[in-house]
């Protein structure tokens, strides 16, 4: 809410500040000590509330559930908000007693503030929701204010979220292919499956944008196994086309696995029946994990990855060196190949390549290849960090310098003269 000229000497409108509340945590009360004590505990915070919104033109109301608004209004609403925040925070932090216990209260407040009729009702109460449950997820005990730019975007993650499970009905994802290349001779090796959206209002969206949104709707698991079978069906037309010596392209496939899909527990037996209802086989496969997802991974969580390596799968340790694991642990952990994150080698775009960066590469590499691990190097944008990383002994590649990615038949066409 943005503050609007005024002509000197002009009257200065009317302002107003909202504070939009919910309390962090408050259904484990109701769950743990029944709705009874649940509504007590309302009533006290309301009294508390009630006591912060003395001054002229300030009132508190209850929006229902545990949800309340305390509202000011004046010319200087933007101190007067942050202060009335401020002192609801402050009342909520002494605990309350119920039934012989005491329970400390925690709140999360949006605040919009700005000229009064610049915005309708629903309009300041839908920013001010959307505040709030941006202060929740900041931790919650505290208050933001509105931004319309933050808003825009909590806005558009909703309507993707809802928009989602149709899209996979209506075919609006579509896959690209981006090519993993040898680095000792610069042939083709394989390609990863990377999944977009094309949105029929937004345009074409990454992954970024909607895979967090799937595992939150639990759409991840349909879509990873469309996104798996596409990929797998892929593979085997271009291992046909090498076969009749019309294509000279990759013999494997990289399909990436979010940690929700890791919890399914039809993650082999959907893995195992696209392979053979396709025909490929399972050593053309490769599944790639980011390092996060396995960190302090139990062997319940590693017992279906296990599975797969030893059918002949291979697994890859996704941007490896940004989870901060034991490098210990990777004795443990059912991979064949490690993703080395793109930080790690920016340093080597340029001659001379940074040191540091030189030498952590190297250490990588000569652990992967003493435990018979492949190292492959995402990220890769010139011929320089090309060089560097095989002189290094980095096994594959894949990044712009090679090919950006891109529909299938793109890799019929992709040159690589310049690649070594």
């Amino acid at each position: 809410m943005t503050r609007k000229e005024t002509a000197p000497g002009a009257r200065q409108p009317a302002r107003f500040g909202l504070c939009y509340l919910d309390l962090d945590g408050f259904k484990a009360i109701n769950d743990s000590l029944g709705h009874s004590a649940g509504d007590r505990m309302l009533v006290e915070v309301a009294d508390r509330l009630q006591s912060c919104a003395t001054a002229p033109g300030e009132m508190v109301a209850r929006l229902g559930g545990d949800e309340f608004v305390a509202l000011t209004t004046g010319p200087d609403t933007q101190r007067e908000v942050n202060d009335l925040a401020s002192r609801i925070l402050g009342v909520l932090a002494t605990p309350i007693s119920l039934d012989g216990r005491e329970f400390t209260v925690r709140g999360s407040i949006g605040i919009v503030e700005g000229e009064a009729g610049a915005f309708s009702a629903a309009e300041v109460l839908r920013s001010a929701d959307i505040t709030m449950y941006r202060a929740k997820s900041a931790g919650g005990n505290r208050f933001e204010y509105a931004d319309a730019e933050a808003d825009a975007r909590a806005i558009t993650r909703h309507g993707l979220t809802t928009s989602l499970p149709t899209a996979l009905e209506r075919g609006e994802f579509f896959i690209e292919y981006q090519p993993l290349v040898h680095l000792a001779d610069g042939t083709v090796h394989g390609a990863e499956a990377l999944v977009r959206w094309s949105h029929p209002t937004h345009g074409v969206l990454g992954p970024d944008r909607f895979i967090p949104l799937a595992e939150h709707t639990g759409l991840i698991v349909p879509l990873g196994r469309w996104v798996l079978e596409q990929s797998v069906r892929q593979a085997r037309a271009w291992q046909e086309e090498l076969a009749a010596g019309t294509f000279a392209g990759p013999l494997r496939i990289n399909v990436n696995l979010s940690p929700a899909q890791l919890h399914h527990p039809g993650l082999v037996a959907d893995t195992v029946e696209v392979l053979e209802r396709v025909g490929l086989e399972p050593g053309s496969l490769c599944l790639e994990v980011t390092e996060s997802a396995l960190i302090g991974a139990d062997e319940d969580l590693l017992k279906p990855l296990r599975q797969l390596a030893e059918m002949g799968v291979d697994i890859a340790l996704d941007d490896f060196g940004t989870g901060y694991s034991n490098l210990a642990n990777l004795r443990r952990l059912p991979v064949s190949v490690l993703k080395l994150d793109r930080s790690f080698t920016q340093g080597m775009q340029q001659h001379p390549a940074d040191p540091v960066d030189i030498k952590i590469v190297e250490g990588i590499v000569s652990l992967a290849h003493s435990l018979e691990l492949t190292v492959t190097v995402e990220g890769v944008e010139t011929g320089t960090q090309a060089e560097h990383l095989r002189m290094l002994g980095c096994d594959t590649a894949q990044g712009w310098y090679y090919a950006r990615p891109g529909p299938p038949e793109m890799l019929h066409t992709l040159s690589l003269a310049d690649a070594v």
